[in-house]
C-alpha cells in the first residue's frame, strides 16, 4: 500500500512540475466550451417613451487581446484610451433594430458604419429621434437618428470627450443634445520627464486620513499633468443638424445634467489640488449653475479634497452633496447636507438634510426633509409627492419617505420599513416613467404607486407587480410570475384610460426557454401572454440539463440553499455520484432567519456566461452553484468573529448535502470563486480538508493588505488585528494541503484585490512546498473580458480539475477521508 501511495504521489508530483507548468501561449479548452463562450448575447432593449417600440441593440462576444493590449491610461480610478477619449473598457453595440410593439414589425436601422461601435442610445422625449455615440478611430462621433425612416447618420466628427461621468442628454424640446467635447486648445499630451526633477514627497502632520485600498491613483506630477491634459473638456449643445455650440470655458467636467426646461445646465467639475490617496470622486469638486449660453448664473458648491471622509460604512463628504434636478419641475435643484460631519461612526440623531433651490438660484435653500439615515435616492412625481429613502448599514434598514415639495410644511409619511436582509418582505421598488421631457417620475396607477419587486418567497423568487396605496398603505397584487416561467415585469405601456393601468411588459423565460419580452393585460386574460420578440436558445447543446433548487441546514439549524445542476441525461442509480463543483460567494448578515430565506428561482433560464461554473456539466460534472454561505452576526457581535467556523461548517453542509443524495462524490469535489469567493477557497483550503481542489480567481489573501476595512468589515486591521490574521489564508498557508488554482488579470482594478495579491500568496505556497498554479492573464482587470484570455481559463480550469478531481488517485482520497 505504501508504495502504491508513493509511486502515485510521485507520479502527480511530475505533472505537476514538469507537465502543466511548461505549456506557453494561449490555449483551448475542449470545443464544446468554445462553442458556449462563443454563444449569442440576448440583444439590449431600449423600450420607446410612450412604449411603442423597442430598440434592439446586438451586442458582440468577448473582443479580442489585440483590443485590451492598446495603450491606456490609468489615472486616479479612471481608464481610458487615449486614442478616443473615452473608457477603455465599455461595451457597445454593433446595430439597431426597431420593434413595434403591436405588431411585431421590425425595422434594421440604415445608415450605420461598417464595424459600429454604439454606446449611449437614447430616445429622444418627444420619440421621434434617438442619439447614440459612436467610437471611430480616432474619437467619439455623436450620431441621431430618425424613427420615422429609421436611419441614423454621423453629426459630428470625433470630437466628444466622455472621460469623465457625463454623456451626451437630450434638452427637453428634443432639439439638440448637451455634451461634453474636447476643447479646441488642448494640444499635445505632455511628455514625461526625462530627467526626474525630485522625489516624490507625501506629508501628514497629526491628520487622520484613512482610505480603502484604490488602483490606478496618480502618482506623480506627470500623472496630474495627464489627468488635466485628457479629462478637461467643454460642454457644448449639438443641433440635430450638426451645428455645435460651445458652453463655458474647458474645465475638468465630472457630470453635466440640463434641468427640465432646458434652461440651465447644472455642471460639476474638478480641480486642484489633487490627490495620491483617493479617486477623482473625492478632488475637490465646484457645482454651478450655467444659463442656456454657458454663463454661470450660481455657484451651489466648492467642495475641498476629501481624504478624510471616515471609512465606516455610510460615511459621507461634509458640505452639500448628491446634488440632482428636481424631475417635476422647471427648474429647481436639490441637494443633501450631512448633519453628523459626515461621520456614520459618529452617535447622532439627524444625519442628513435635503434642500431645494428653485430658479434663479439666489434664494435662501428650502429645507424639504431631515433624516435619521444616509440619504439613498430621491424619486419625483409632482408638487404633492417625491419618495425620499435612506438606509443605515448597522442596521442593515431601509426606509422610504413620502413628502410634498411644493409644500415642505407637510408632515412626512412613513411608506416603507424594512432590512434589506429581508427579501421575503421587500415592498419592491416604484416603477418610473418618461415623462414629455424625457425625465423619468414615479409612476402612478389609481392613487397608488406601482411597485416592481423580485418576490422571494419559500419557494423561490416570483417577481411581482403590486399598487401601493398611497391614502389606505394597502397593497394590491396586480401581477404575480407563476411556474413553470419566471416571468419579470418591466414597465407599463401607453397612457391607460380611466382607472386602467395599462398594457404590461414582461420578460419571460424557463430552464429550457430562453428569456423573451411578452405583453399582456395584467387586469384582463392573463393566460394569454403576448409575445414580442423570438430570441433563440443561445446554446441547445445544453438542453436537458436538471436544475434543482435544494434546502438543506448547516450543524447549528441556519437553513441554506443553492442551486443544483445535474448533465443531460444523467441517472443517479445508474451512473453514481459524480464528481462536483461548488462555486460560492459568502455574504454576511445580521439576522440568521434572514440567513436562511432562499434565493434566486428554480425557473430561470440556464444561461451560461465565461464566469459560469455550469459550463463543467458538459464535462461530466454536478454543479452547485452559489451554495449559500451566511457569515452571521446577531445583536453585537460582527459577523467576521467567526468567519472560518462558519465558512467551513456551511461547506461541509453542502458536501454531506450532495452525498446524501447520492449525485456527489465527497472525494471528489472542488470548490471555486471569483474575488471574495477566491478569497473564500483559499480559506477553505486553509482550514478543511473537505475539498480535493481549489480555483480561485481575482481574489485577496492578505487582510492586512486591505487595513482600513474590506467587503463588509468596518473595523480596521488596529482594532481588530486577530480577525484580520483568522481570517488571511496567507497567515495559513502551511495548512493548504490540497492543490489550488489562482488566476489572476494584470490589470486588476478593483479595491483590494491588487495582482500582488495572489503573487505573495502563490510564492508562499511554493516556499511552503503546496500543489499551486499562478496565471496571471496579461491586460485583464477583475473581470475577464478578451476571447484569448476566457478560452485559456476555461483550459486551465479543465485540466486542473480533470487532474486533481475528478482523475484524484484512490489513495489520496483514501488519506483525505482519515483525515476528516
Amino acid at each position: 500500500m505504501f508504495r502504491r501511495t508513493l509511486l502515485v504521489t510521485l507520479t502527480v508530483l511530475l505533472f505537476a512540475t514538469a507537465g502543466l507548468a511548461q505549456d506557453e501561449g494561449y490555449q483551448l479548452p475542449p470545443q464544446v466550451l468554445v462553442d458556449l463562450l462563443d454563444a449569442p448575447l440576448p440583444p439590449a432593449v431600449r423600450t420607446h417613451p410612450d412604449g411603442t417600440w423597442l430598440a434592439l441593440l446586438e451586442r458582440p462576444s468577448q473582443p479580442s487581446i489585440a483590443e485590451l493590449a492598446e495603450p491606456e491610461l490609468r489615472l486616479a480610478g479612471n481608464r481610458i484610451k487615449p486614442r478616443t477619449n473615452a473608457p477603455s473598457r465599455s461595451r457597445h453595440a454593433t446595430s439597431v433594430t426597431l420593434l413595434k410593439v403591436d405588431d411585431g414589425t421590425e425595422r434594421q436601422v440604415s445608415g450605420l458604419p461598417a464595424a459600429a461601435r454604439i454606446e449611449h442610445f437614447t430616445w429622444s422625449p418627444n420619440g421621434e429621434h434617438f442619439a447614440f455615440t459612436h467610437t471611430a478611430e480616432t474619437g467619439v462621433e455623436l450620431w441621431i437618428g430618425s424613427l420615422a425612416d429609421a436611419s441614423a447618420q454621423a453629426v459630428t466628427g470625433p470630437i466628444l470627450n466622455l472621460t469623465m461621468r457625463a454623456e451626451p442628454r437630450w434638452l427637453a424640446d428634443s432639439s439638440a443634445v448637451v455634451t461634453p467635447v474636447l476643447a479646441e486648445s488642448r494640444g499635445d499630451a505632455p511628455l514625461p520627464p526625462r530627467v526626474p526633477e525630485g522625489p516624490i514627497i507625501q506629508e501628514n502632520i497629526g491628520e487622520k486620513a484613512p482610505a480603502r485600498t484604490y488602483q490606478d491613483l496618480l502618482e506623480t506630477p506627470h500623472d496630474e499633468a495627464l489627468f488635466d491634459h485628457y479629462f478637461t473638456a467643454q460642454m457644448a449643445r449639438i443641433g440635430r443638424d450638426g451645428e455645435v455650440t460651445r458652453l463655458g470655458e474647458p474645465a475638468v467636467i465630472w457630470n453635466a445634467a440640463p434641468s427640465p426646461d432646458g434652461r440651465y445646465l447644472m455642471v460639476e467639475t474638478l480641480h486642484r489640488p489633487y490627490s495620491y490617496l483617493v479617486l477623482a470622486s473625492r478632488f475637490p469638486r465646484r457645482t454651478e449653475i450655467w444659463n442656456a449660453a454657458g454663463e454661470l448664473v450660481e455657484r451651489l458648491a466648492d467642495q475641498p479634497l476629501q481624504e478624510k471622509v471616515p471609512t465606516a460604512f455610510g460615511s459621507v463628504p461634509t458640505g452639500r452633496r448628491a446634488f440632482q434636478w428636481r424631475a417635476d419641475a422647471d427648474a429647481t435643484i436639490a441637494w443633501a447636507e450631512a448633519l453628523d460631519g459626515g461621520d456614520a461612526g459618529a452617535e447622532a440623531e439627524e444625519r442628513d438634510r435635503i434642500f431645494t433651490l428653485a430658479a434663479p438660484f439666489n434664494g435662501e435653500p428650502v429645507p424639504l426633509v431631515t433624516l435619521s439615515q444616509r440619504l439613498a435616492q430621491i424619486q419625483w412625481h409632482d408638487g404633492d409627492l417625491a419618495l425620499v429613502s435612506s438606509w443605515w448599514w448597522k442596521t442593515r434598514n431601509n426606509r422610504a419617505w413620502r413628502v410634498a415639495p411644493d409644500h415642505p410644511e407637510r408632515e412626512r409619511e412613513k411608506l416603507f420599513d424594512y432590512s434589506w436582509e429581508d427579501r421575503y418582505n421587500d415592498p419592491g421598488n416604484p416603477l418610473m416613467e418618461t415623462d414629455a421631457r424625457g425625465r423619468a417620475r414615479l409612476a402612478v396607477r389609481r392613487g397608488s404607486l406601482v411597485l416592481i419587486g423580485v418576490g422571494a418567497s419559500p419557494e423561490g423568487d416570483r417577481p411581482f407587480l403590486d399598487l401601493f396605496d398611497l391614502e389606505s398603505k394597502e397593497t394590491e397584487r396586480i401581477f404575480h410570475s407563476e411556474a413553470p416561467w419566471y416571468e419579470r415585469p418591466m414597465d407599463l405601456l401607453g397612457e391607460p384610460e380611466g382607472d386602467g393601468l395599462g398594457l404590461l411588459l414582461t420578460l419571460r423565460e424557463a430552464v429550457e426557454e430562453p428569456p423573451n419580452i411578452y405583453v399582456r393585460d395584467p387586469e384582463g386574460d392573463r393566460a394569454r401572454p403576448r409575445q414580442i420578440t423570438r430570441f433563440p436558445h443561445p446554446t441547445p447543446q445544453l438542453k436537458g440539463i436538471r436544475k434543482e433548487q435544494i434546502r438543506y441546514s448547516r450543524a447549528d439549524g441556519v437553513t441554506l440553499t443553492g442551486t443544483l445542476y445535474l448533465p443531460a441525461g444523467y441517472d443517479a442509480e445508474r451512473d453514481g455520484p459524480l464528481p462536483a463543483v461548488l462555486w460560492a460567494y459568502p455574504q454576511e448578515f445580521k439576522s440568521a432567519d434572514a440567513a436562511g430565506q432562499v434565493t434566486d428561482s428554480p425557473h430561470r433560464f440556464v444561461r451560461i456566461g465565461w464566469w459560469s461554473p455550469l459550463l463543467w456539466l458538459t464535462q461530466g460534472y454536478a454543479v452547485l452553484d452559489d451554495p449559500t454561505l451566511p457569515i452571521i452576526g446577531e445583536g453585537d457581535e460582527e459577523p467576521n468573529d467567526t468567519y472560518v467556523e462558519q465558512l467551513v461548517a456551511g461547506a461541509e453542509a453542502a458536501i454531506e448535502e450532495l452525498a446524501r443524495r447520492g449525485v456527489g462524490d465527497p472525494d471528489r469535489m472542488a470548490i471555486g470563486g471569483h474575488s471574495y469567493g477566491a478569497f473564500m477557497t483559499a480559506n477553505l483550503l486553509a482550514h478543511s480538508d473537505l475539498f480535493a481542489a481549489g480555483i480561485a480567481r481575482s481574489g485577496a489573501y492578505n487582510r492586512t493588505l486591505t487595513p482600513f476595512g474590506f467587503q463588509a468589515e468596518e473595523r480596521t486591521v488596529w482594532q481588530a488585528p486577530e480577525i484580520y490574521f483568522a481570517m488571511s489564508p496567507f497567515m495559513h498557508a502551511e495548512k493548504v494541503n490540497e492543490p489550488i488554482l489562482m488566476i489572476h488579470g494584470e490589470a486588476d482594478n478593483n479595491s483590494g484585490t491588487f495582482p500582488m495579491q495572489s503573487e505573495r500568496f502563490y510564492n508562499a505556497l511554493k516556499g511552503l512546498g503546496a500543489t499551486a498554479r499562478l496565471v496571471m492573464l496579461p491586460h485583464e482587470s477583475h473581470g475577464y473580458r478578451a476571447r484569448e484570455s476566457i478560452l485559456h481559463m476555461l483550459w486551465e480550469t479543465h485540466r486542473w480539475l480533470d487532474t486533481y478531481v475528478k482523475e484524484r488517485p484512490a489513495a489520496e482520497g483514501e488519506a483525505k477521508e482519515a483525515a476528516r
